[in-house]
């Protein structure tokens, strides 16, 4: 018995080997214990998580509810477009273009500049030039605009020449459009400016007037673009965003890279609804030294080869699904150039004296550059096809235009696949974004068509033109495709002399493979089935049963 008495002095930890002489029983409900209270922990993890979550939630909706109360529902809009994070709080930072706009002060961009500014370095100056949106070349101008508000239209109908005429920059700020290691070789391309949406991502919201702050490779390009108009959109709405560039030509010290940007403008400001300002691209060229430190030309621009080249988006109501109307124009030119070469502010001789300076708006130190003799170069064209390739994968087959591609096809004996619409179809102005960000740029579609067909694609108004007199010879396919068109975008199979043979309308396709497997009618597609995307299938059985409608015409 004395052996069972715990002889343990008062005060002292018991031996470790006491949870050793523990019974079965107890240790077997201390092990239960722990495993109930790790589960029970790891339980209500989620549940308190889901619990914060909906306490946000109520006092979010109940905020809501009393901005909706208080300001009403165009008023709450007009916060909202200020609210950047939905919390329906305003912080400083949120109110200051209100702030901005009330004392008619506007402190320094705060821009995380990537580039430092070299007080000795070259300077470049640039010139803007713009010539306004022809209201004419508007669908809406057909009806006198009927139905619009003038309201509306107001950041447009104003906005007749560049913010800034000319303006100052330091040649090592335009190193952003230097190549980054890894590409320094001919059609090589890169993103300066990444694009963050796709198909997957949706678009950015369309209730906003202020563009957030530029940051890094941004800051230089949206202070160029600040130039036209002070509130610019680096990063547009939709994908594709960002900038793309290409090396066209190298020599022992300078690069000429083009490059293209797709950016947008914010033409109204409160109390009007937002009006969206869209070009299809900027596009241009510059030439500088491998070290920046040498601007030789620079030159950006909205192409004005096509007869509509901008798209307009603008709100009817204070909320993001509130009614978009939509529309498309024609801007004959906007546009910077360089004034000549970037040049030194201050020379200096071997023993560092100097030797001449510019002053305070002085004239500009005159130079003599050598010419630059290019090493390697490839054409203007190859280069810009190189970056709509970059941006627009489904333009790895190649889409002629209207005239060529019938030329090409009799040749060849394939069929042509048109695209008709109502904007360009690669680049920002289009209407047939879904399409070519999907089923066109998928690989199935992209083999079928560089295999049995030449593409290509019109802007509707492009083929109406062709029956003004003196009428094209083409006028006859073009009418034969303006007969088969419906709003928005009508896709086409037609033989090389201009009939067309099968079609679809962009609205019918889209019901058809938003349909589920039950609703659709008639037997499975049998080659589809290797395609799990059904738009992609879709697409192929249109493409297939094209050619089989031409069989008998192509074999006659």
């Amino acid at each position: 018995m004395a052996a069972d008495v715990d002889k343990t002095p008062a005060g002292e930890p018991k031996d470790d080997h006491d949870e050793d002489r523990a019974t079965p029983s107890s240790r077997c409900a201390r092990s239960r214990f722990k495993q109930f209270s790790s589960l029970f922990l790891i339980a209500a993890v989620p549940f308190i998580g889901f619990c914060i979550k909906y306490y946000q939630d109520i006092q979010l909706v109940k905020r809501h509810e009393a901005g909706l109360k208080a300001l009403g529902a165009d008023g709450l809009f007009f916060f909202s477009s200020l609210d950047i994070d939905h919390d329906l709080y305003l912080s400083p930072e949120e109110f200051k273009p209100i702030a901005e706009k009330l004392t008619g002060a506007a402190p320094p961009p705060e821009f995380e500049e990537e580039i430092p500014h070299d007080p000795n370095g070259e300077t470049l100056t640039l010139h803007a030039k713009m010539q306004p949106l022809l209201l004419e070349s508007m669908t809406k101008s057909k009806d006198g605009f009927l139905g619009v508000s003038h309201s509306s239209l107001s950041g447009l109908r104003f906005w007749k020449r560049p913010a800034i005429l000319s303006s100052t920059f330091y040649a090592r700020q335009f190193k952003v459009f230097l190549p980054p290691s890894g590409k320094s070789a001919l059609g090589d391309t890169w993103w300066i400016i990444p694009s963050e949406l796709n198909i997957f991502t949706g678009y950015l919201p369309n209730n906003r007037y202020h563009p957030p702050t530029p940051r890094g490779k941004e800051v230089l390009i949206h202070s160029m673009l600040s130039m036209f108009h002070p509130r610019p959109f680096v990063k547009s709405r939709f994908a594709p965003q960002g900038a793309v560039a290409c090396i066209r030509a190298a020599s022992d010290f300078y690069y000429d890279i083009v490059f293209r940007i797709h950016a947008e403008f914010q033409l109204n400001d409160v109390p009007d609804f937002p009006f969206w300002f869209t070009p299809g691209q900027f596009a241009g060229n510059i030439i500088l030294s491998k070290d920046a430190s040498h601007v030789r030309e620079f030159h950006l621009y909205v192409p004005n080869d096509k007869s509509l080249n901008v798209d307009m988006e603008w709100l009817y109501g204070a909320s993001e699904s509130s009614n978009m109307e939509v529309d498309i124009g024609y801007l004959p030119q906007m546009e910077l150039r360089a004034e000549g070469p970037s040049t030194p502010s201050v020379i200096y001789d071997e023993q560092g004296n100097m030797i001449d300076s510019r002053g305070e708006g002085g004239e500009p130190i005159q130079f003599m550059f050598e010419e630059i003799v290019w090493s390697a170069e490839m054409s203007r064209e190859e280069a810009s096809r190189h970056l709509e390739v970059t941006m627009y994968p489904f333009k790895k087959v190649p889409y002629l235009p209207f005239n060529e591609a019938f030329s090409r096809a009799d040749t060849e004996k394939k069929l042509v696949h048109s695209i008709l619409l109502w904007g360009a179809l690669d680049d920002q102005s289009c209407s047939g974004r879904t399409l070519r960000e999907t089923v066109l740029e998928s690989s199935p579609v992209l083999a079928l068509l560089n295999q049995s067909f030449i593409s290509s694609w019109s802007l509707v108004k492009e083929l109406e033109d062709l029956g003004k007199p003196p009428k094209s010879e083409l006028y006859h396919a073009a009418r034969l495709h303006l007969e088969k068109y419906t709003f928005p975008v009508e896709m086409t199979v037609a033989l090389p002399n201009g009939t067309v043979v099968h079609h679809i309308n962009a609205n019918h396709f889209l019901d058809q493979t938003s349909m589920k497997p039950e609703e659709e009618e008639g037997p499975a597609i049998s080659f589809s089935a290797g395609f799990e995307d059904p738009s992609t299938s879709t697409y192929i059985h249109f493409l297939q049963e094209g050619l089989e409608k031409a069989r008998p015409y192509l074999e006659s």
